[in-house]
């Protein structure tokens, strides 16, 4: 560092930090790069190793979908049906004491050539089960859905850690510059648990984290054009705005050490001028046809919510964005995954709303090639389990659930795992958020014990100090 200069001002010199080198680079039409785990040496074309996967889809069923009910077919369940099997004692995080063993109230029957076990609930992604690889014995730290989705989000069962796509915002940025690396997608009813921590940069600076979405608004991006009523600001006067705001910006970042705050305003300004002209495309589906539409379920009522952030999220990787993440389902004890009061009435409207809009954005990507280079993710916080609660409900488990992956770098028709005769507790090969995490990172050409920042002295990772590459899943 330069004798005399405080680190703001070397920035500056040098390029202007985080903000003024994503100015520059959109003053210029050149895209910046973004170093993995502050080594500048490594830029986005140039990774850890070579990556397998350019972008991630990541499907999050809010509030424990049920492993049992949809894809981990226990057929033990019927055998001891109404037999007291559980601990006798509440376990932490329980809401109920265990009741007795309950079978699933649905079919299962084996689909394509793998010969995969899928409920009735879902028979629209059991017709494309051959192409799933499957995470059988995932395992999660917390019975409690806070703590749960922090867990698979950001790798921490406490707050203020950044969250996956946080992480790979920051380590590669976006294919291209004009959207945000990373956006969520919520439902439109409510946030999940912990609402924006899911999403949140933690320690990362602020402009790394989710950008929220909510795509049934009118104005997608609120404000992101000028009001009619005000000519002044059109046109060229819009631009010339931007870019002495902009620049005041600069001047003012050179006196604030230290705000990621303000870093991440700039840069929000500079990628809201980006968007002007790249949102508006993305968020007109006036271009896709009847058949694409169809497909998503966007004509029907259970599946037209989901189905459109599905096709949305096709759009927005195809476009640029990196990372995206769909929900499905609020925070809160109704109209979601979390199904303590009845499983036969509870699951089968949640699977409905979105198991066709899955299907149709797989064989989407795949039609335009995308897939080649996008990994989707269909996953949750954890399981329930084996025991009745309430007569027809299931308690929060988080012994066991499922997780699946399809696209690119993973091998089709794999499963990885086992749950116990009951689905109670992982039994073989046992997978946890760690080691899922390790396992996108490494297909996105990054090396997760090389992901690495500094903060309040400590070296922090996606991964804690743990976590393996599943090597058994990939291609």
């Amino acid at each position: 560092m330069l004798k005399g200069l405080s680190r703001r001002e070397w920035l500056a010199n040098a390029g202007g930090g985080f903000g003024s080198v994503a100015l520059a680079a959109w003053l210029s039409g050149e895209q910046s790069a973004f170093p993995i785990g502050g080594d500048a040496s490594v830029r986005q074309e140039g990774l850890h190793h070579p990556a397998r996967v350019k972008r991630v889809i990541q499907l999050f069923m809010n509030g424990g979908a049920s492993p049992m009910d949809t894809f981990d077919y226990k057929p033990a369940l019927e055998k001891h049906h109404g037999q007291m099997l559980g601990p006798a004692e509440k376990p932490e995080g329980f809401t109920a004491p265990a009741g007795a063993v309950m079978k699933s109230p649905f079919e299962f029957q084996q689909y394509g050539e793998t010969g995969r076990w899928v409920s009735s609930v879902f028979p629209h992604q059991a017709r494309i089960v051959d192409q799933l690889t499957f995470l059988m014995a995932m395992t999660s730290k917390s019975n409690v859905h806070g703590p749960a989705s922090y867990m698979m989000n950001t790798g921490f069962i406490l707050p203020g850690f950044p969250s996956m796509g946080s992480w790979i915002s920051y380590a590669i940025g976006s294919v291209r510059e004009e959207l945000p690396a990373f956006v969520v997608l919520p439902d439109p009813r409510g946030l999940p648990y912990n609402q924006k921590g899911n999403f949140s940069s933690g320690f990362l600076p602020a402009q790394y984290q989710g950008t929220i979405l909510d795509v049934h608004r009118p104005d997608v991006v609120p404000h992101l054009h000028p009001a009619p009523g005000f000519e002044f600001a059109q046109g060229a006067a819009d631009s010339d705005t931007q870019r002495l705001l902009l620049e005041l910006n600069r001047q003012h970042a050179l006196k604030q050490q230290n705000d990621s705050q303000l870093e991440s305003q700039i840069a929000a300004g500079e990628l809201a001028a980006k968007m002007q002209l790249a949102a508006p495309q993305v968020f007109d589906l006036s271009s896709e046809s009847a058949a694409t539409l169809q497909a998503y379920g966007l004509e029907q009522e259970a599946t037209a919510d989901f189905g459109k952030r599905c096709l949305m999220a096709r759009r927005l990787i195809e476009r640029g964005t990196r990372f995206v993440q769909v929900w499905s389902g609020p925070q809160g004890a109704v109209n979601n995954w979390d199904n303590h009061g009845s499983i036969p009435n509870e699951l089968p409207p949640m699977a409905l709303s979105v198991d066709q809009p899955i299907v149709a954005l797989v064989e989407d990507l795949r039609a335009r090639g995308l897939l080649d280079d996008t990994l989707v993710i269909w996953t949750t916080e954890f399981g329930r389990t084996p025991f009745a609660q309430g007569g027809v409900g299931r308690d929060h488990n988080r012994g066991t659930f499922v997780t699946w992956m399809v696209g690119a770098g993973v091998r089709p028709g794999v499963a990885v795992g086992e749950s116990d005769e009951l689905g109670y507790q992982a039994a073989v090969d046992k997978t946890d958020c760690h080691d899922f995490h390790a396992t996108v990172l490494h297909l996105l050409g990054i090396d997760h014990e090389r992901l690495v920042v500094r903060t309040g002295g400590i070296d922090r990772r996606l991964t804690d100090v743990h976590g393996r590459v599943i090597e058994k899943i990939l291609a």
